[in-house]
């Protein structure tokens, strides 16, 4: 893996549950595949996620209560599990929304310090 590939992944095993909670806030109830196409189309390429790291995910949220999913079908007619915010899950989100704020608060003073 590239230092580039390395790093990208970094950034989206910390900020994954952020992206796709307010992805699902902003636009309703989505399959993975839907969630996944929305967060590459507004990164503009930048986080291509693959299915292997969506669907843990998911799964996970799902399980912490901060999503709920159901069984729908799409928009080509195929089963798919569609996934909701939940109450909670809006609580988390704006607890991830607070911290992210902070932190790159603090990011954009350490790297405006000059020597």
């Amino acid at each position: 893996m590239s230092n580039r590939e390395t790093a990208r992944a970094d950034i989206l095993q910390g900020t994954l549950d952020l992206m796709v909670l307010h992805t699902l806030d902003t636009l309703g109830p989505l399959h993975g595949y839907a969630i996944a196409a929305r967060l590459e189309q507004v990164s503009g390429g930048a986080h291509r996620l693959n299915m292997g790291t969506l669907y843990p995910g998911l799964m996970r949220l799902e399980q912490r209560g901060f999503v709920r999913a159901k069984w729908g079908v799409t928009d080509s007619n195929r089963k798919a599990r569609f996934y909701t915010i939940t109450a909670a899950g809006r609580r988390q989100l704006a607890t991830e929304k607070a911290e992210w704020d902070r932190t790159a608060a603090i990011m954009q003073t350490l790297l405006r310090e000059s020597r």
